[in-house]
């Protein structure tokens, strides 16, 4: 089982990145965090990575209220994170897969919140490419 949902689009890095958030908010996902990989990095005075790299943290607040509810552990794991990146000129959107993270706390009850997020966000990627 691969740790990782990935796929690639045609579209710029701008194009991906405004369709996935309109994906996410009709999912009812929000964005918490948005970074800028390479303009941080650059920021921090490091040039020698200068390929577009976003990273986000994204959230459903009732799915996260219900399982930090079950296990505060899965607090870890929490927000989900998505990616969009350049990667050989293609753009590339990717995530690590819920229940892989999940799967580390070998709880099935956690596990089927997990599959119900991993399916919403693998949808949103694949509406976004």
């Amino acid at each position: 089982m691969d740790f990782h949902y990935s796929v690639t689009t045609d579209k710029t890095i701008d194009e991906a990145i405004s369709a996935l958030e309109q994906n996410l908010k009709k999912n009812k996902f929000g964005i918490l965090w948005h970074l800028d990989l390479p303009a941080k990095l650059q920021g921090k005075g490091v040039n020698s990575y200068t390929s577009p790299f976003h990273i986000f943290e994204v959230c459903n607040p009732a799915e996260a209220a219900k399982v930090l509810n079950y296990n505060p552990l899965a607090g870890y794991f929490l927000p989900c994170k998505i990616t969009v990146y350049e990667c050989e000129g293609k753009t590339k959107l990717g995530l690590p897969k819920p229940t892989a993270m999940i799967g580390l706390l070998n709880d099935p009850d956690l596990k089927t919140v997990a599959e119900k997020v991993e399916g919403i966000l693998t949808g949103v990627l694949e509406d976004s490419k």
